[in-house]
């Protein structure tokens, strides 16, 4: 614990809302390593499937909280009490099972999907949150649907009838993508002002608008315990937030406002490589913190300024994320870099006189891209052969 700063912590989507988009698809045995690699970087709880909606989330849960030890799990389930039932079934009653009932939030929502008025909305809420602490569940966690589109007293409503039912968590979701950070910011201001400091306040975005990072810290700013979002932000549409980009916006913005993690950053690369592996992901050059090309420059200039010093170019260090820093060579890049790779050769005296030529053999005149390890092993076959002497 850091004296005087506020803990967030962070509920993993990625084997539930993750997995739903198309291609998405994860087994059992994927489902289980995933879960294991996300508790060893110290997410604090993992949400398993959705038990109801399948055979398959029904047995990943089973496995999956049998397996965990010191990160929490949750399950998602609607306000139906056979899903509550088989929710249980599935994870059982321990301390460390998150069940989370979804409550329909906006009037469109309850108009046109559940054909239903706000008074069945509030009844639903009461009556499943109280049949789940009945059944033995210790930790009930209330998220409200498309929080971010509805009317903020019917918000109220449903908060103060989930606490005083039983729930210990209240979700709030931005189910479309569709608020903007002050719209998060005054919608969880509102809710903390509903609840007691016993009370785990949650947000969980969407992308659609490409807020869903900043919409969270935002969250974070207002008061918010938790954030729920994906490794590498996959999910549907648009997908949902990026747990390792609002890891970084803490890490490298927080000490102002007094806001820290124990996730461990370096241990998140491996699992976005494993789960791109599962699924089959598209490689992404330019996503923040994973793409592949995002620790990387072929620019001359900026290739000077980071050998000199990496904080030259670089806010948003490789090495916090288990990562490395590359450069690549092509018509962009100057001669600085030709330099550095003679220099770690010991041959800066022996090429003096020939870097010009090497500089317009190998990048001037060199129609492709290619790697620092490409340039230093032709300069050390310039060295070992007669190629220097012609």
């Amino acid at each position: 614990m850091e004296k005087d700063k506020r803990k967030i912590t962070f509920l993993d989507t990625t084997l539930r809302d993750g997995e739903q988009a198309p291609g998405n698809s994860l087994k059992h045995g994927e489902k289980l390593e995933l879960a294991l690699m996300l508790e060893k970087a110290g997410i604090e709880t993992i949400e398993t499937g959705f038990p109801a909606s399948s055979k398959e989330d029904f047995i990943s849960t089973q496995k999956i909280s049998k397996i965990l030890k010191t990160s929490n799990f949750a399950t998602f389930s609607r306000t139906k009490l056979e899903d509550i039932d088989l929710s249980i079934q599935a994870g059982g009653t321990s301390e460390k099972h998150i069940l989370m009932l979804v409550a329909t939030g906006s009037d469109l929502h309850l108009e046109k999907k559940r054909k239903m008025s706000r008074q069945d909305g509030i009844e639903e809420i009461k009556k499943s949150v109280v049949y789940a602490r009945e059944k033995g569940i210790k930790n009930v966690a209330v998220g409200i649907e498309d929080a971010s589109r509805a009317d903020s007293k019917y918000v109220e409503e449903l908060i103060n009838v989930a606490v005083q039912s039983g729930a210990n968590q209240i979700i709030l979701a931005d189910t479309t993508g569709y608020a903007m950070p002050n719209d998060i910011y005054d919608l969880v201001k509102l809710s903390k002002r509903c609840i007691s400091k016993s009370i785990k306040l949650s947000v969980h975005c969407h992308n659609d608008l490409g807020l869903a990072v900043i919409n969270s810290y935002y969250a974070i700013l207002a008061g918010a315990d938790e954030i729920q979002g994906t490794i590498g932000g996959i999910g549907e549409r648009a997908g949902n937030t990026s747990i390792e980009q609002v890891l970084a916006l803490i890490h490298y913005k927080g000490k102002n406002k007094k806001i820290y993690s124990d996730v461990n950053k370096k241990n998140l690369y491996p699992i976005y490589e494993k789960l791109s592996e599962y699924i089959d992901l598209e490689e992404n050059r330019t996503l923040p913190i994973f793409g592949k090309y995002v620790f990387s420059t072929a620019a001359g200039i900026h290739q000077q300024g980071i050998l000199n010093d990496p904080k030259t170019y670089e806010f948003v260090l490789p090495e916090d994320w288990g990562r490395t820093r590359e450069f690549y060579i092509d018509k962009h890049s100057g001669k600085s870099i030709l330099k550095d790779v003679v220099e770690k050769q010991n041959a800066t005296d022996i090429v003096k006189d020939k870097i010009d030529s090497l500089y317009n053999k190998y990048i001037d005149n060199n129609d492709r891209t290619i790697t620092y390890q490409d340039l230093y092993k032709k300069i050390e076959q310039e060295l070992e052969g007669e190629l220097l002497n012609e």
